[in-house]
């Protein structure tokens, strides 16, 4: 795999090269210690009747904190300095997993799980509405490219290296290999001027209405609708798989932790292939027809992974979710970060975030609750039959759109929002 010139010229500026670093050190200790997580769950509760309630609860509250910013404190992303928030998210994030290893129950995992949720639900989205900042809008789609493709190599490595670390040496060290990721990131983000992640930071005009506005700003786009509705129906169904994965791995497939992280492993390869690729598919294809397909490529992966014989072909399998899952989420961040102006852009991409993220949280409850009764198959199954209707959805509603994001000033003019120069 081979990149061009120009998917690599978000580089050659210093603040977008030590924001793609910092994404890389903090995502292979974040996916590693994720399979370390729910293998220590489910080894504590194991025999346990709520086992897979359990690790479901790991999970959720992964992403719960993300839900709660977006929907109450979206606004803090457009007022505060966003590379103060990132600093303090990490530092946040490192006491953690340093807490994590002398944890007494799983209980704890999960409380300390929690806090690290809160710190991603500010961190994540002030990378992204900050990455428009940082470089020239022709290079957008490369800059989000290598961000997710460096996030993707991150999920690809990070798990499988997680199983075979977890099983030999425990979840303890995995924790220690993340605390030390995120003090690596914090000393490259604390190399980006202020000024290259936010060209203005809003003043209030009362929370409540701050809230409204990003609201409003995200609903008012088409570009946002489109992402609400596709990926939020994407959202149900891969959270009914990410529940079952690992039973379908240690339970189904008879293959152990190492089998969980292989599975995993092979969707993060296949994510690096999708986002690899989409920036050359954006601009041959458009984006209705690569969002529309690739979801429709997550549905078959994940309808093929349901009837494999073993965990093997189901790896090559959760490989083709990946690739489709990869090109999707560049289309994403891309209609996302082109939905709105840098003002609101904080605000509306995290309650856009919100919503999806309630909808992998419904997902992964319902997929928690079914388990026992169906099995992992069949909630793999089902997972692949939803995302066809994603896939059409994404498509209809993609093709319908001219390109056009939400105006700075039509926003400006209905919200009349007070700024500060950064």
């Amino acid at each position: 795999m081979r990149l061009s010139s120009a998917q690599l010229a978000p580089l050659r500026l210093p603040g977008f090269r030590n924001l793609f670093y910092a994404t890389l050190g903090s995502s292979v200790g974040t996916l590693l210690a994720a399979v370390a997580l729910a293998i220590d769950v489910k080894d504590r509760t194991d025999g346990s009747p709520h086992t897979g309630l359990w690790v479901g609860a790991v999970l959720i509250v992964e992403f719960l904190p993300t839900i709660v910013v977006g929907l109450l404190l979206g606004p803090l992303l457009d007022r505060l300095e966003r590379r103060s928030l990132m600093i303090a998210a990490d530092a946040l994030r490192f006491g953690v997993f340093v807490a994590l290893p002398f944890a007494g129950n799983a209980v704890t995992v999960v409380g300390l799980a929690l806090v690290a949720g809160l710190a991603t639900g500010f961190f994540r989205p002030a990378v992204y509405a900050g990455v428009p900042n940082l470089v020239p809008g022709d290079e957008l789609p490369a800059a989000n490219a290598l961000l997710q493709t460096v996030e993707n190599a991150s999920w690809a490595v990070g798990p499988l290296v997680g199983g075979v670390l977890t099983a030999a040496a425990g979840p303890s060290a995995a924790y220690g290999i993340n605390a030390a990721s995120f003090l690596v990131s914090i000393a490259l983000v604390v190399g980006i001027p202020p000024r290259l992640l936010q060209s203005e930071r809003a003043l209030s005009r009362g929370h409540w209405r701050d809230l409204a506005d990003g609201f409003l700003a995200a609903l008012r786009s088409r570009s946002m609708l489109a992402v609400l509705v596709a990926w939020g129906i994407a959202s149900l169904a891969t959270g009914g798989a990410n529940v079952s994965e690992i039973f379908l791995a240690k339970n189904t497939f008879s293959a152990g932790d190492f089998g969980y992280g292989l599975l995993y492993a092979a969707i993060g390869g296949g994510l690096v292939l999708g986002s690899f690729a989409s920036a050359g598919l954006l601009a041959r294809y458009g984006t209705a027809r690569v969002y529309g397909g690739s979801l429709a490529v997550m549905a078959a992966g994940y309808g093929a992974s349901a009837a494999s014989p073993d965990v093997w072909v189901a790896a090559g399998c959760c490989l083709v979710v990946g690739v489709g899952n990869g090109a999707a989420v560049a289309c994403n961040a891309l209609l996302v970060q082109r939905g709105t102006f840098d003002l609101l852009r904080g605000r509306a991409l995290t309650f856009v975030m919100s919503i999806t993220y309630v909808l992998v949280g419904i997902g992964e409850g319902i997929g928690g609750l079914f388990l026992d009764r169906t099995g992992a198959r069949w909630l793999w199954g089902g997972a692949g039959g939803t995302l066809l209707v994603a896939a059409v959805a994404g498509w209809m509603l993609a093709r319908k759109l001219g390109g056009e994001a939400v105006s700075e000033a039509e926003v400006r003019r209905d919200a009349a929002p007070v700024a500060a120069a950064n």
